[in-house]
């Protein structure tokens, strides 16, 4: 079976978009008594993904969620919703699939290095929208590697901090003058942020441990693993024609004191992905004076970032256009055709989460 094109993609799409039918909420599913072992559990939703887990959690007090053996459990529900800049924009057709199967993939490519949070479920897809893991103490840094000065309108981004604010020290690093727009930086970085009143704040790591949102000793395990995780990711992309530009990592401390990683890993949300022959070519043109600036094809949320209008959601058109480019990015990756799960969304949410049930839960 080949690949699917772009043609082929955009008509899987557009059948999908004409069949959309009206789906439930995992709450309402959860309220429904769907899953018996669910039924009275509140949700915390997210952007795109919700989270079940015991403690206070949509505004109420959540009974005890735990494994069989003993450890506290967060099951997640991953949707179709797509957010860029702190907004939700809509939702994109097989989203939740794609995404959870590049996770799932790069998951375990790179778990030797960052540890996971998330169990193996007998029986559960990787295409599966629902997922369990432990659930963590949070370690509240989100870790960004960059390999690229990458263009980007986020404005925690190193591209805005060097060539729009003229920053040339940034998350500790002495940036050094003739960097380009979307050009290699000198090394891969560690950059990492936290949320400082709703939005992210860069900081330099010395400024973390100040702060006491993390210990030295946790930093320096992000940092030893998460440049491992890079470079490993790197090495298999690059097999694959991709650039791993840049990717984020987000960690916690589980019950046994291990430092693990949470949330997702090396996706196209989480990260940036260039071809690799478009950049090369690019870079040809530029040194030649045929082009003046950068623009490699990505293969990442960035392409949907540039859709982005104001607190807009996205039209149908830009849904189609979106969703074909996770549709080529996945089979890039996986070096295999997408095949969709059609089946209605809440079925696939309520298979996941009694499969979860069935296998782990105390």
């Amino acid at each position: 079976m080949e690949n699917l094109n772009e043609q082929q993609a955009r008509k899987l799409v557009e059948e999908c978009i004409t069949d959309e039918r009206a789906i439930s909420s995992t709450q309402a599913i959860l309220d429904s008594g769907a899953i018996p072992r669910l039924q009275g559990y509140a949700v915390r939703p997210g952007k795109v993904s919700d989270s079940i887990y015991g403690g206070m959690a949509g505004g109420r007090e959540n009974p005890p969620l735990l494994a069989k053996d003993g450890r506290p459990l967060r099951i997640m529900v991953r949707t179709e919703r797509i957010s860029t800049h702190d907004i939700t924009r809509g939702s994109i057709p097989f989203k939740d699939q794609i995404l959870a199967a590049n996770h799932n993939y790069m998951r375990r490519l790179v778990e030797q290095d960052i540890g996971t949070s998330q169990l193996e479920v007998p029986g559960l897809e990787d295409t599966a929208v629902a997922i369990a893991a432990e659930n963590l103490h949070t370690i509240p840094v989100e870790n960004i590697f960059r390999a690229y000065a990458a263009k980007s309108t986020t404005s925690t981004s190193l591209y805005q901090a060097y060539f729009v604010r003229g920053e040339r020290i940034f998350a500790g690093h002495a940036l050094p003058e003739g960097l380009i727009p979307n050009g290699p930086l000198p090394y891969i970085m560690d950059t990492p942020s936290t949320k400082s009143d709703e939005h992210d704040e860069t900081l330099d790591p010395e400024e973390m441990i100040r702060r006491g949102i993390c210990t030295r000793e946790q930093y320096h395990a992000l940092r030893q693993g998460g440049l491992a995780a890079f470079d490993r990711a790197a090495r298999y992309l690059a097999e694959k024609g991709i650039i791993l530009v840049d990717t984020k990592f987000e960690h916690g401390v589980d019950r046994e004191g291990h430092i693990v990683s949470q949330d997702e890993i090396l996706t196209m949300d989480s990260s940036r992905f260039w071809l690799s022959d478009d950049y090369q070519e690019q870079t040809a043109k530029l040194r030649r004076g045929e082009i003046a600036e950068l623009s490699p094809k990505s293969y990442s949320k960035e392409f949907a970032r540039g859709f982005s209008e104001g607190d807009k959601g996205y039209t149908p058109e830009q849904r189609v256009h979106i969703a074909v480019r996770y549709i080529m990015g996945i089979q890039r990756l996986l070096g295999k055709p997408f095949v969709p799960d059609r089946r209605p969304r809440d079925e696939r949410v309520v298979t996941g989460l009694q499969r979860i049930v069935d296998e782990l839960v105390a």
